[in-house]
């Protein structure tokens, strides 16, 4: 029988435990009966992350703690007076505060979940706030949804609602903010504690992400005047190419349009991230609002119709406003190319002008080449023959000849002798450069 595979003998990857874990990193936390969940989130950089887990263990030290329970993410903290849920996540940290209220109890405007911490202890906080908000938690038989329904007024603040997982409970809301917060009224009809915890979470998840992709409109207003000067600046290159009459008035054309096109890629980098982000954020703004399950209360807008007419049209300006930077960059980049294209060929042209200019030359060097190839033959007929005159004077006294006759007849042969091996070796020049 062959051995039992045991999975501790195997080598295991060095990340399986910790996206293991990663996939368990947001239980939502059970809720039974009436409480008060405080939602804080706070948009940190990434330098004081270090910063905010020191404050996060001065929490921990100033409280009397039941229970914690720790990751690199995540910190779950139980109290004797409420309980605390920390999550970082890439640009925010969020702090969700749970206190359990006394039935039929009433709610200032003031209270809040962690009135039991010390406020420096949220001083501290590195960060900037950017979202704000309270879930108030109540059963059906404490508060009755007819009696929130009654109180609305026709000409009074927008409500919206609906009736969230399949008609089990009931959940109010403006979006406004009241004493710095948002407000989410959940009554609880049948909802068990899980479902009831997971309803809370996803509420908290759509005013975190719903502020989160809001970031985003800011930017796409700033970006939106800027890219309407590009793109007049663009208007204004283009006619200049047109109307472009030599090199030098292109060469200047192309210049401006590369510093054009360095001004509109520095944008896509700092802006491209944040219009990402906040199409990723609005996802997930509508992926909570799916599960919440939704059912229309009559005479009420629901979550899905809030973020419709309100969140959506800031999401397409970020998408409109991102696709228009993108294509002004593809333009750019075309003109650029055609202009690029003009230069080339009016330097192509230019050489092809030099390189007929030294064609010519190269043809008159060949004739004045032959030119003196035919003096040089002369020349150097001339000194032979003066070599022949010199040797028939030196046989003279022994064979009585005439020098001078004997140098005319080896005239013609060494001036054809020199001319023959002159245009033999400039055909030998020539075959070895062909």
């Amino acid at each position: 029988m062959h051995p039992r595979l045991i999975v501790a003998d195997l080598q295991e990857h060095p990340l399986r435990q910790r996206l293991n874990n990663e996939f368990h990193a947001r239980p939502s936390t059970p809720l039974a009966g009436a409480y008060l969940v405080s939602h804080l989130v706070f948009k940190h950089k990434p330098s004081e992350i270090e910063a905010e887990r020191a404050n996060l263990e001065k929490i921990c030290q100033s409280q009397i703690c039941l229970s914690v329970d720790s990751s690199d993410a995540h910190l779950t903290l139980e109290t004797a007076v409420f309980r605390l849920r920390w999550e970082l996540h890439t640009e925010f940290s969020s702090y969700t505060f749970y206190r359990k209220l006394d039935p039929a109890s009433t709610l200032s405007p003031d209270d809040t979940a962690f009135d039991a911490l010390r406020p420096e202890l949220l001083h501290t906080i590195p960060g900037k706030l950017i979202v704000a908000c309270h879930v108030e938690l109540r059963p059906t038989s404490e508060i009755s949804p007819n009696s929130i329904l009654a109180g609305v007024a026709p000409n009074g603040r927008t409500l919206g609602g609906a009736q969230i997982a399949d008609k089990a409970a009931w959940v109010f809301t403006d979006f406004k903010l009241d004493n710095g917060f948002s407000r989410f009224l959940v009554l609880n009809d049948s909802l068990s504690q899980r479902q009831t915890g997971a309803a809370v979470q996803r509420l908290v998840d759509i005013e975190t992400y719903r502020m989160m992709a809001l970031l985003g409109l800011p930017v796409a207003k700033e970006v939106a005047g800027w890219l309407y000067r590009c793109e007049q600046q663009l208007a204004g290159l283009m006619t200049r190419i047109g109307q472009a009459q030599n090199p030098e008035d292109e060469r200047s054309v192309l210049a401006s349009l590369t510093q054009l096109a360095a001004e509109v890629e520095n944008s896509l980098a700092r802006a491209t991230f944040r219009f990402g982000a906040s199409a990723a954020y609005h996802g997930l703004v509508n992926q909570r609002i799916e599960e919440l399950r939704e059912t229309r209360i009559p005479g009420l807008p629901t979550l899905e119709e809030f973020m419709q007419r309100r969140l959506l049209p800031a999401m397409k300006t970020c998408e409109a406003i991102s696709r228009r930077q993108e294509e002004l960059s593809a333009r750019i980049a075309r003109n650029s190319q055609l202009l690029r294209t003009r230069v080339d060929i009016e330097l192509e042209r230019q050489n092809q002008e030099l390189l007929s200019q030294m064609n010519r030359r190269a043809k008159l060097q060949l004739r004045l080449q032959e030119t003196v190839e035919g003096l040089s033959v002369v020349v150097l007929t001339y000194y032979g023959s003066q070599l022949v005159h010199y040797l028939a004077k030196g046989t003279k006294t022994l064979h009585h000849l005439d020098s001078d006759l004997i140098t005319a007849s080896a005239i013609p042969v060494i001036a054809g002798f020199v001319a023959w091996g002159t245009r033999r070796m400039r055909k030998k020049l020539q075959k070895e450069e062909g």
